[in-house]
């Protein structure tokens, strides 16, 4: 018997991290997002962290999630 999906599924296939294919695609994309930027970038994006009282991972997130700078 196949159990329901709960609330707030939204009938997609499972994210199963060890999936061969899918796996390695998702640990590729993570890393390239949160691959160090050169010096400069990163002095600025903490400046502009610090300026909003965030920290530097909060700040990164936020850029990567919005796809624009705060």
């Amino acid at each position: 018997m196949i159990k329901p999906a709960g609330i707030g599924h939204n009938g997609g296939p499972p994210l199963d991290p060890d999936a061969s294919w899918r796996g390695y695609v998702w640990r590729r994309a993570h890393k390239k997002a949160w691959k160090t930027p050169p010096r400069e970038i990163a002095l600025r994006r903490l400046a502009r962290a610090e300026e909003l009282g965030m920290t530097y991972k909060e700040y990164t997130l936020e850029i990567l999630e919005r796809g624009k700078y705060l």
